[in-house]
């Protein structure tokens, strides 16, 4: 099967859907697809501008060819803005991409178009048919626009993929019909975890000591916070506990250092080690006693959201602390592979650290069990097999 695989993002990126990208690009062509990954001719972020290699960037094999196709690159003028203007330039961006890659596409045959992005797979619509179209949604588009041109894109591609049984709910109620939508979650890349240093190996590789409770990701979603600061606020009572923070940005995690600093008297404690390669990520989980996902209560973090995040816990054999939300209720148990928690209940979260680490055998339990769950069923690899399973099934 040739699978073109059509994403308006820059490589690399310091986003998390660049990982899920990469990853799951390696995992189709691995799983026999002839696959190209047409990306968006942007320059990257300033901190990633040294990034020779995507492939090794990203811990994948090169078993897949990367495209980029021109755009009018005007976010690179507003970074960072959630104006009108950031707004305008995010519109062109996105519309001078899809067209690239609609001409792109007119001379280049496939088997499959596959993208996570509306605009590019309305215009292929027009040309192309149905059965060589499908959509991965990652969320709900919001206003008239954004709702109109996903629900034309629903009606006009051969399957859609979505990452949460809620969302795949909420788009057959836009459109979609049931029989051509499938669920697949997020995973991970099991080579990453295997083998997976100690924690005394991971400390001191990262430099980290002491108990640990760990975040990874990025701190904040379109300029709001995605819930780390219930963890300062949960830690300010427990002396001699740590805060591990992995990513960014810079300016969100000097935010919550100041308010750890209000709280703690001094930085001592507030492990910060900012954006890494994915590689590395791992090596960051191990060296944790605790890793927790405070995602706040909203629409698209309740029910739309499939985080990354969470099955790389699994895969490092932490005890993971969730808010309890929908979403997350797809993947893990509460007190059978994770705790659950309300979302902003700072006491409740409090607690739940104390209780993790006063029993050596939940903490155990809710390791081993988080672990074997992703392994059976969240991995990269299994997620490829069955979407191209699925798109083979009904390619003529």
């Amino acid at each position: 099967m040739r699978l073109i695989y059509l994403a308006n993002i820059r490589l690399p990126t310091e986003r998390a859907h660049g990982v899920q990208i990469v990853q799951n690009c390696e995992a189709f062509a691995a799983a026999g697809a002839d696959l190209s990954l047409w990306i968006a001719r942007r320059a990257p972020a300033p901190e990633l501008r040294g990034v020779g290699d995507v492939w090794a960037h990203y811990g994948v094999a090169p078993n897949f060819r990367i495209r980029c196709l021109p755009c009018l690159d005007l976010l690179a003028w507003v970074p960072g803005r959630t104006d009108i203007w950031a707004k305008i330039a995010f519109g062109i961006e996105s519309l001078t991409f899809a067209l690239a890659a609609l001409v792109a596409a007119l001379f280049t045959p496939a088997d499959i178009y596959y993208s996570r992005d509306p605009l590019v797979l309305a215009l292929l619509a027009i040309f192309k048919p149905r059965r060589r179209l499908a959509y991965e949604a990652h969320m709900l588009a919001q206003g008239h626009i954004g709702r109109g041109l996903q629900g034309w894109v629903l009606r006009h591609v051969e399957r859609v993929f979505t990452t949460t049984r809620h969302l795949a709910d909420d788009l057959i109620a836009r459109g979609a019909d049931a029989e051509r939508v499938q669920v697949a979650h997020d995973g991970v890349r099991r080579a990453r975890f295997d083998p997976l240093p100690t924690q005394s190996e991971a400390r001191l590789a990262v430099g980290w000591s002491g108990v640990i409770v760990g975040y990874v990701g990025r701190l904040q979603a379109v300029g709001f916070d995605k819930g780390a600061g219930v963890l300062v606020e949960a830690l300010a009572p427990l002396a001699g506990i740590s805060l591990g923070l992995v990513g960014g940005p810079d300016e969100a995690a000097e935010g919550l250092r100041a308010r750890w600093r209000a709280v703690r008297g001094s930085d001592d404690g507030f492990l910060y080690a900012g954006q890494v390669a994915p590689e590395q990520v791992p090596i960051y989980l191990s060296a944790c006693d605790i890793c927790a996902i405070p995602s706040p209560e909203n629409t698209f973090f309740a029910y739309h959201s499939s985080p990354m995040k969470l099955f790389e816990y699994m895969a490092a054999g932490k005890p993971i602390l969730a808010s309890d939300l929908p979403a997350l209720r797809e993947v893990v148990r509460d007190g059978e592979s994770a705790l659950l928690l309300p979302p902003a209940d700072v006491g409740a979260w409090t607690a739940a650290i104390l209780r993790l680490l006063a029993d050596d055998d939940l903490r155990g339990r809710l390791a081993a069990n988080a672990q074997a769950l992703v392994w059976a069923h969240y991995t990269w690899d299994a997620r490829a097999h069955s979407i191209l399973a699925t798109l083979a099934h009904h390619d003529p």
